[in-house]
């Protein structure tokens, strides 16, 4: 059998995301980074069946094939700036873990949080990850430690975790605000604000740059913002509202 380029392959979603990110700015740009970003995988039918997901309960981590519904593009590029670069360099798109790709085809391990029914709907709950509402997804399998984790690999540009966070300090408003919402849905709210905006989601060329720009990211129905300040002591980032 021969395969050629203009063939079609036709995919259907097996769940959709609910995600505490709303939308791309603020979204981690690996899993892992963000243990407390919590999101709700609500299957579609029919595949939202118990016994498609037997045994599933056994796995602490899932890989997700998934697409990147926001980055899709009528032309592709074979080159991209990846911002671990500092958005100045170009890497192969096939070198690098852009959204933007010939299939926009996405793969994340997120933590297993458990199934759940919900007005009927089943839903498989996860944490650590990296999807936006709306997201599709395509594929759900266990991961593997002992195929999976591969110790010795190496990626020179990219070997190691991004470890420089930023100061997060909260102001008066934003800590009033905090305390008045419930704990469902925002659980763990104040650590998935300190994991978003520590390492710094702006693009890479407003970076370490005095600047009096505020920013919002959204997280659940929420508009978080907050600024960078600059000062002899170093850099923080102040967050000013949570509403």
């Amino acid at each position: 059998m021969t395969y050629t380029p203009q063939d079609a392959l036709t995919l259907t979603p097996i769940a959709y995301a609910r995600s505490c990110f709303r939308d791309k700015f603020g979204v981690p740009r690996q899993p892992g980074l963000t243990r407390h970003a919590h999101a709700d995988l609500v299957i579609a039918s029919p595949f939202d069946r118990e016994d498609a997901f037997r045994g599933l309960e056994t796995a602490s981590h899932l890989w997700l094939t998934f697409q990147f519904h926001e980055a899709v593009r009528e032309e592709w590029r074979p080159v991209v700036r990846p911002p671990r670069l500092g958005g100045n360099r170009k890497m192969g798109v096939f070198a690098s873990r852009s959204p933007f790709r010939p299939n926009s085809l996405g793969l994340s391990v997120v933590r297993n949080e458990g199934l759940r029914r919900e007005n009927g709907r089943l839903i498989l709950q996860i944490s650590d990850h990296d999807l936006i509402e709306g997201t599709p997804i395509l594929d759900i399998k266990p991961y593997l430690p002992f195929a999976d984790s591969v110790p010795e690999a190496s990626l020179g540009w990219a070997d190691s975790p991004p470890t420089e966070r930023l100061p997060v300090v909260f102001l008066d408003e934003a800590e009033a605000q905090l305390a008045a919402l419930p704990r469902e849905p925002y659980r763990d709210l104040r650590r998935l604000i300190e994991d978003v905006v520590s390492y710094d989601p702006r693009p890479s060329f407003r970076r370490g740059r005095e600047e009096a720009r505020i920013y919002g990211a959204h997280l659940y129905d929420l508009n978080v913002r907050f600024r960078f300040i600059h000062d002899p002591g170093g850099e923080r980032v102040e967050v000013l509202t949570v509403c």
